[in-house]
C-alpha cells in the first residue's frame, strides 16, 4: 500500500491524535511508534536505518496508509522520496511545551521503556545519530535540535507537499490536503501525559 501521509513531526507533537485522525480519514492503519510494540522485528530494521543501512520501506509499511511520530519522522526525507505522491505532514508545538512533555515521557523512559526486544538499542541509535541528538536530556540541546529539525523540514520539503499542523488546527488542514470530507465528530485527543504514563505502567506489569 502506498503511503498518502509521511509524518515529519517529532514525537510529543500530537502524533497519537494524528494517528487516530488519519485512520478515521483514510480508513487504513497509520504507522506510529505504538506499532513497533506490536512488531518487535521492526526494531532491528529501524536501528539499521539509523546506522546507515536503509530498509525496504514497503516491508515496514505494508498495510499502512500513513506514518507519523518516531521512528518514521527521523527518516521522513527518505520515506517521502519513496512515496512521491504523499503529503509531508509537519506536526509542531511550542518548543518549551514540547520539551516539558518529551523530557517527562519519552526521554525519561530510555532506561525503563516498554519490554520490546531491541527497543532501547533502536532508540539509542536514532537519537545518537544525526537524526536527533545524543544530548536529548539537556533542555537547551534538545530544544535547539527540535527547532532545527522543524526548520530543515520547512526549507527542504517541496512546498506543494508540505502541510504544517498543530493540535489546535484540528481536521481542517488534513481534510484539505487529502481532499476528504470534514468529519462531524470532534478531533481525537489521544496520548495525553497521563495516558502515556498509564500505558507504560500497563506494559511493564
Amino acid at each position: 500500500m502506498t503511503l498518502r501521509v509521511v509524518g515529519a513531526g517529532l514525537g510529543r507533537t500530537g502524533t497519537t491524535s494524528l494517528k487516530v485522525a488519519l485512520e478515521q480519514l483514510l480508513g487504513a492503519p497509520c504507522y506510529h511508534m505504538i506499532e513497533v510494540f506490536s512488531h518487535p522485528e521492526h526494531t532491528q530494521l529501524w536501528r539499521d536505518a539509523a546506522l546507515g543501512k536503509l530498509p525496504n520501506w514497503d516491508a515496514i509499511f505494508d498495510g499502512y496508509v500513513a506514518t507519523v511520530d518516531w521512528p518514521g519522522a527521523a527518516f521522513w526525507e527518505e520515506i517521502a522520496a519513496a512515496n512521491p505522491d504523499a503529503i509531508i505532514l509537519l506536526s509542531t508545538r511550542d518548543p518549551e511545551a514540547w520539551w516539558e512533555s518529551a523530557s517527562q515521557t519519552i526521554f525519561a523512559a530510555r532506561d525503563g521503556g516498554p519490554p520490546v526486544p531491541g527497543f532501547r538499542e533502536m532508540m539509542d541509535a536514532i537519537f545518537d545519530s544525526k537524526r536527533f541528538t545524543r544530548d536529548r536530556n539537556t533542555k537547551e540541546a534538545a530544544i535547539a535540535r527540535f527547532i532545527e529539525h522543524n526548520e530543515h523540514v520547512r526549507k527542504t520539503a517541496p512546498k506543494d507537499r508540505l502541510v504544517e499542523w498543530t493540535a489546535t488546527d484540528g481536521w481542517a488542514p488534513l481534510c484539505k490536503a487529502l481532499d476528504v470530507p470534514f468529519p462531524k465528530m470532534p478531533f481525537p485527543k489521544a496520548n495525553t501525559r497521563d495516558d502515556w504514563f498509564a500505558r507504560m505502567a500497563k506494559r511493564k506489569s
